[in-house]
């Protein structure tokens, strides 16, 4: 159970390229190799390696004891540092190695550490304030908040729209912009800390659906002068803050500005010196949701021509526009999604970008010319393939797995005209009697083709009926069927398969990366197409007279115990046994920015929330029901479970329930093996009766 539940990034992790890194300015290529102990460069032009830096050299230079080397980063070509603890060291790269020196010692409390690799500032959360570092020396309290709801540098809108930061240097480190998010208008909830005696309630701020909103801003921090300016992006003030990019010349600040029904997107420049708005460069909308996700991205040397994503066209591409608002031309299009922008090819006037052009279920790596569109692959194989590209794009690092492949970590050059396997993992699962795995074609009621995967138990034997698990999500932004490694996509399903079990999963409507006519079935409706995209799974299941249909199991997690529980209550009959975990019960106790992206407000879509509400539902249930919830959970709140606990006391329902005390949303680590025994104990006990 160990393995199957923590081993693919433990003793069962594919072998793989530890800390892969280019530099810049060249395309010399950096590892750390002997399991920390040297940090080795390579030369791929010349066929030559070499060891530049020893675990050894390094703690005598910092007079550490390191047991194995850092996350050392790139400053630029001739400096990298590394943070170890609050102490943050900057080696100079020598013909001879690293010359190393004490850069800065960080605050107790300091968080979200960011570095201007031109400047060499270092600014950092404290609390809710924000601080900058000059080179090192001199610290300055850039905001001096005294209500700890109002909090500053930090990531807003609760991680959505893309947005995982709040600090945002400007190209050339003269300037610093970052987020200010006032949260004082919003609920508090109390989370309740169990590891104390008495236990002790923190409240925290969370916005849900139909409620008030927090409120944010963008502000520059102009370092020699002391002065910040607040872009004026307006009202209403709960509209959200997307996309934040400086132009190359540090003038203007571009930024996303979405209303808070989110079908409205505006993109304004704004200047960076006064805060006012020099103006709106376009406008998106949709009858549903626009759902920016990335900023802009300049080409090189150009200060008027960028590269922007959008789902206009109904799949995610990419858009060449100049600072004037006009389209130049459309770089990707076709029925399939650009994935990621990993890098730029200045010479050759090209992105490099990760795609699904394939097959929804693969990930390649292609090369496109913003000038004439062309479009060439540069990996080979199939399989889900990531991309890490030398500065100038000449080089491509590109790592990738399919179901036969654990892990080919193989360096090409751009051109086709090199290209050479750094790592060619072994199969870690060699050894292990693996189950057959089948990839299974389904037609949703549209037409439109579901992916799957069915995993048969060990040792199968067709004249015999086996129970079945259902695993499932089946909600926006995430895709579980995948061509990658291990092929069934996770060991715990392998290792129930080796238990006598039929594993089963598939990707419904609603899910990631078909493009938005699959993504937005489930609009206004959440749980309603979704679950029939799953039932024609369990239709296709009942084909097989090797499927015992009086002895089906269901699990899922998140989005997936809200489907999980829906379908209990729903289509009571359907499945015998069920674990439903993280669940959520009622659309209107979860946050804003998610839930009213798919659903709109209560007030605006009463029925699709009582549609959606499991509270109201619990007589419907048949089969055996365990929930399992964090008590610290500030994703699902704790408080949905515990209101279906309530309801089902009520109506005098039975039910089965856990919980993980001091666990947020999941629970990782160790005691996700408990986690995982006790959910197969589940299945065990009341479905191989």
């Amino acid at each position: 159970m160990a393995e199957a539940t923590n081993g693919m990034t433990t003793s069962l992790a594919p072998q793989s390229i530890k800390q892969p890194s280019w530099e810049p300015g060249n395309d010399k290529f950096w590892q750390t190799v002997n399991k920390g102990e040297a940090w080795v460069r390579t030369d791929f032009a010349k066929n030559k390696t070499d060891t530049v830096l020893r675990l050894e050299q390094l703690n005598e230079a910092i007079g550490a004891q390191l047991k194995s080397l850092p996350a050392i980063k790139w400053i630029d070509e001739d400096y990298v540092y590394f943070v170890n603890g609050k102490q943050v060291e900057r080696g100079l790269l020598t013909a001879k190695g690293f010359n190393w020196e004490h850069w800065a010692t960080l605050p107790e409390k300091a968080e979200n550490i960011t570095v201007d690799n031109k400047t060499r500032k270092l600014a950092y959360t404290i609390e809710n304030n924000l601080c900058l570092t000059t080179d090192g020396k001199k610290m300055v309290q850039v905001t001096k908040e005294e209500n700890k709801n109002i909090i500053c540098g930090k990531s807003v809108h609760r991680d959505e729209f893309g947005i995982d930061h709040g600090i945002f240097f400007s190209p050339n480190g003269n300037y610093l912009a970052y987020y200010r998010m006032d949260q004082t208008m919003v609920n508090d909830y109390p989370i309740v800390r169990w590891g104390e005696t008495p236990a002790r309630a923190d409240n925290v701020k969370y916005p849900m659906a139909g409620g008030t909103s927090h409120q944010v801003t963008l502000n520059v921090y102009y370092p020699n002068m002391g002065r910040t300016v607040t872009m004026q992006t307006g009202e209403p003030k709960d509209h959200y803050l997307t996309s934040v990019t400086w132009s190359p010349d540090e003038k203007y600040i571009y930024i996303g500005i979405l209303n808070r029904d989110q079908n409205h997107l505006w993109l304004n420049q704004y200047s960076a010196e006064t805060g006012a708005m020099i103006k709106t460069l376009f406008e998106e909308t949709s009858p549903k949701y626009v759902h920016p996700k990335h900023p802009l991205s300049f080409l090189p040397d150009n200060n008027n021509e960028f590269i922007w994503w959008s789902e206009r066209d109904g799949y995610e591409h990419l858009y060449l526009y100049n600072t004037d608002g006009k389209l130049l031309r459309k770089l990707t299009e076709g029925k399939w999604v650009v994935n990621e922008i990993a890098g730029i090819n200045k010479n050759d006037k090209e992105v490099i970008i990760t795609a699904s052009k394939e097959s929804p279920l693969d990930k390649n790596i292609y090369s496109v010319n913003w000038n004439s569109g062309r479009m060439e692959r540069i990996d080979k194989g199939e399989g889900v393939h990531t991309a890490t590209c030398s500065e100038d794009g000449k080089y491509v690092l590109d790592v990738y797995s399919s179901a036969s492949i654990p892990k080919n970590s193989v360096v090409r050059k751009r051109d086709g005209s090199f290209s050479k396997a750094v790592i060619e993992a072994p199969n870690p699962l060699a050894d292990y009697d693996m189950p057959e795995l089948r990839v299974v074609k389904l037609k949703a009621s549209d037409n439109t083709t579901l992916y799957g995967k069915l995993i048969l138990p060990t040792h199968f034997d067709s004249t015999k009926k086996y129970p079945v698990i259902v695993y499932l999500y089946n909600g926006p932004n995430v895709q579980l069927i995948r061509n990658s490694f291990p092929g069934s996509g996770n060991l715990w399903y392998d290792y129930m398969a080796q238990h006598g079990y039929i594993v089963f999963s598939m990707d419904g409507r609603g899910s990631w990366n078909r493009g938005l006519t699959f993504e937005q079935a489930t609009f206004h409706h959440l749980g309603n197409v979704e679950m029939e995209d799953q039932l024609k799974g369990v239709d296709y299941l009942k084909s097989f007279p090797y499927v015992d249909a009086d002895r089906m199991g269901l699990h899922g997690w998140s989005y997936g115990g809200f489907m999980t529980t829906s379908i209990m209550l729903k289509h009571p009959d359907v499945f015998k046994v069920a674990v439903a975990g993280g669940p959520v019960m009622d659309w209107k106790m979860y946050e804003v920015m998610y839930t009213e992206r798919y659903m709109d407000s209560p007030e605006q879509n009463p029925d699709g929330y009582e549609d959606a509400n499991m509270l109201d539902k619990v007589k419907n249930l048949k089969g055996k029901l365990l929930l399992i919830h964090g008590t610290e959970d500030n994703v699902v709140v704790w408080q949905q479970s515990i209101d279906f606990i309530k309801k089902c006391v009520d109506e005098g329902v039975q039910v089965d329930y856990f919980v993980y005390p001091g666990y947020e949303h999941n629970v990782r680590g160790k005691d996700r093996v408990h986690l995982m025994q006790k959910i197969t104990d589940y299945f065990d006990e009341y479905l191989k009766r």
